[in-house]
């Protein structure tokens, strides 16, 4: 797989412009070697689902490590007319420099908690801002929707089928990506196919039957050049009356001969239980019962779980627009946050305070570590620390809600093992961190999962899974508010 798989591709300029006003001011005021730290979370799952499953590193550590501003893009700012040419000199030798930690893609994760920290000079950090953002934020999305989907699945295979309806070339191509991740089965797109190796798959459109004289004639032409994996779209015309024995006839008449068998058929349209169920008894009484039923037609994962209820007879579905957009939650509220600054080696927590009390962010470097019931070998809750606390597994740990220090849950010593969520991605400008396979992604998401109880991932009224703060955390951020608020 080729990791830099857009390394000719200069993105820089896809930032918001007030990173270049904020930046410029910086520069000016001399602080642009000040070391900041921020923070990439969420606050609400999407779907008022109970877990997010994160995405998009890999195409992170790439823009970063094709980040510059090409001589195009200095005379473009400069025909702004808003910054001065030292500020250009500066932009022409730019180059990250700072350090990264983020969750490995696949990971579930959950609101409030950081997914991605930077701590880099503040002009660095800001520049990155929406790239991490929309890189992050597209990509979990997608793969959380996939999820949902597949688990109602049941174990019958998903495949994505959205390029069509994705918004623009890349959200067709790195969605699916990220329906991999999530847990499809391979993908219609074959850019994607192409550069993330996954499984392409993909038959024909009812135009390639409408493109003969009869459905029968399409079907035989199909059949004899793929003999091998024939699969028939049989509701161009009339599912059961037409497109059902067109199909057995061809598996009869025509792969029968050949020593095939008709692998599937395809129904795209109309009432799914009821044909799926009329169409597998048709298929058996022709002595077709191997041959397979897949599903496409504006599937998500609630008509994939009614159909299923109803006794439906399908082997696959083939899932598109609602998965490749999220469709009814097509935004994933990922922010960046500044949580600290450094001055004089010293780091200095920084909060932000709203009105709306979801909006307040939690100060200082942080750590987030997940706490396993070693009894169940469940995860109990995260938990968000300052990155120098040391948490011991043979004492006692009480952790605390976000806002409310009289919330709060002690974890009996012994009984409890954790582990940190965060890895390191970046050093002083360099990548540190390994390039994993998608295959490999897929299956640590999938050991994750298993540490999460499955109420976790119901479709309604999830249960709630806890991201806490350790006693040091929480004292100080509730110290910050009474200061900042007089």
């Amino acid at each position: 797989m080729n990791f830099n798989v857009n390394s000719a591709r200069n993105i820089t300029l896809v930032m918001d412009f007030y990173e270049l006003t904020m930046s410029y001011n910086y520069f000016k005021q001399g602080k642009k070697d000040e070391i900041v730290y921020f923070d990439m979370f969420y606050r609400k799952n999407p779907d008022d689902g109970g877990v997010v499953i994160a995405a998009g590193v890999q195409q992170l550590i790439e823009a970063i490590q094709n980040m510059h501003f090409s001589d195009g893009d200095i005379d473009y700012l400069r025909g702004l007319g808003v910054f001065d040419e030292a500020f250009f000199d500066y932009l022409r030798n730019f180059k990250f420099t700072g350090s990264i930690w983020a969750v490995p893609e696949g990971t579930p994760v959950f609101p409030y908690e950081p997914l991605v920290t930077v701590k880099a000079p503040i002009i660095e950090a800001q520049m990155i801002e929406t790239f991490l953002l929309v890189t992050i934020n597209h990509q979990s999305l997608i793969a959380t929707k996939t999820r949902r989907i597949v688990q109602e699945a049941k174990g019958r295979p998903v495949m994505e089928f959205g390029a069509r309806r994705a918004q623009g070339y890349d959200a067709a191509t790195y969605g699916a990506r990220a329906a991999y991740i999530g847990g499809a089965a391979g993908t219609a797109t074959v850019s994607a196919g192409k550069i993330f190796n996954i499984p392409v798959l993909g038959t024909m459109a009812h135009s390639f039957v409408q493109s003969f004289d009869n459905e029968y004639d399409a079907f035989k032409a199909y059949a004899e050049i793929y003999p091998d994996n024939c699969i028939l779209l049989v509701d161009t015309y009339d599912t059961l009356k037409s497109g059902v024995p067109n199909a057995i006839e061809v598996a009869e008449q025509v792969l029968e001969p050949m020593g095939k068998r008709l692998a599937g058929i395809r129904i795209d349209s109309g009432d799914i239980a009821y044909l799926t169920k009329k169409a597998r008894a048709m298929l058996d009484v022709a002595g077709l019962t191997d041959c397979k039923i897949s599903i496409s037609n504006s599937l998500d994962e609630y008509l994939i779980r009614s159909v299923l209820e109803q006794g439906a007879q399908i082997d696959s579905f083939g899932v598109g627009e609602n998965m490749i957009t999220s469709k009814s939650a097509p935004v994933f509220g990922g922010v960046y946050k500044m949580a600290a600054v450094e001055r004089d080696g010293k780091i200095i927590p920084k909060i932000k305070i709203s009105e709306n009390t979801e909006k307040i962010t939690n100060p200082g470097y942080k750590k987030v570590y997940r706490l396993i019931e070693k009894e169940t070998n469940k995860a109990i809750a995260d938990l968000i620390t300052f990155a120098d606390e040391i948490i011991d597994p043979d004492d006692d740990l009480t952790i605390y809600s976000q806002l409310d220090k009289w919330l709060n849950k002690t974890l009996p010593a012994g009984e409890f093992k954790f582990y940190e969520l965060q890895k390191e991605v970046f050093k002083d400008g360099k990548c540190v961190y390994p390039e994993f396979t998608l295959d490999e992604i897929r299956e640590y998401k999938k050991k994750q999962e298993e540490l999460l109880w499955d109420e976790v991932f119901r479709l309604e009224y999830p249960h709630k899974y806890y991201v806490d703060l350790s006693r040091k955390l929480i004292d100080y951020k509730l110290k910050m508010l009474e200061e900042k608020r007089g």
